[in-house]
């Protein structure tokens, strides 16, 4: 039987996440671990994530996942959400700067706070409902249409070194990259499992992906 690992670094929407992928891979056996050596012996890997950076990379590199994460991210799909996806980048300005996994070359930055007198007030942390353009065909996008839309909450946002890595974009107070992929990686800023139908097929395209 195949195994989806979801990387466990106590920063993370586990139990909602592990029972979305369950619901879409019933083949596959879905592990919630944060031991290195079982979670290499997985076909696929997810890195999910929230709070901030800087904890996040603490953490990784406390539990020796971090080193994990690089050398899986050579070998198997594997698949970053919200904080994962940001962690995948270089470097994040969050909490005073904060050196990432380099997975993508660019940085994270946070969204602008809005001025007192602008027309419109777009609150910071960008929450809830946005839609995404896909910027370009991958078979996560499969039974996905064009400018869905899926569920966010974040103050800081990926920017890309290389547009060729912007899979989707979104618009909040600017356009900025809601997903990224290269290779056998992918990412998501927005959580798919908290985004109805649409993102379990995320999910399940994801878990079927053999790059």
């Amino acid at each position: 039987m195949k195994k989806v690992g979801v990387i466990d670094y106590g920063m993370g929407n586990l139990h909602s996440l592990a029972k979305a992928l369950e619901r879409v891979a019933p083949d596959q056996r879905v592990i919630v671990s944060y031991d290195a050596e079982e979670l290499l012996d997985c076909d696929r890997l997810v890195l999910p994530g929230v709070g901030g950076v800087r904890e996040c990379m603490k953490e990784l590199q406390r539990l020796e996942l971090s080193q994990l994460v690089l050398e899986a991210s050579r070998k198997v799909p594997m698949l970053g959400i919200c904080l994962g996806m940001q962690v995948m980048l270089e470097f994040s300005e969050e909490n005073g700067g904060v050196p990432a996994l380099g997975l993508f070359p660019g940085e994270v930055v946070r969204f602008p706070d809005p001025a007192p007198d602008a027309a419109e007030r777009l609150k910071v942390p960008h929450m809830g409902w946005n839609r995404v353009k896909q910027e370009k065909s991958h078979p996560v996008w499969a039974g996905v249409p064009d400018e869905s839309w899926f569920y966010f909450v974040h103050s800081y946002f990926a920017r890309p070194r290389d547009p060729t890595h912007v899979l989707g974009s979104s618009e909040y107070t600017q356009l900025f990259a809601s997903a990224v992929a290269r290779d056998n990686l992918v990412a998501f800023q927005f959580h798919p499992e908290k985004s109805q139908a649409l993102g379990l097929t995320l999910l399940a395209n994801f878990v079927n992906w053999n790059p």
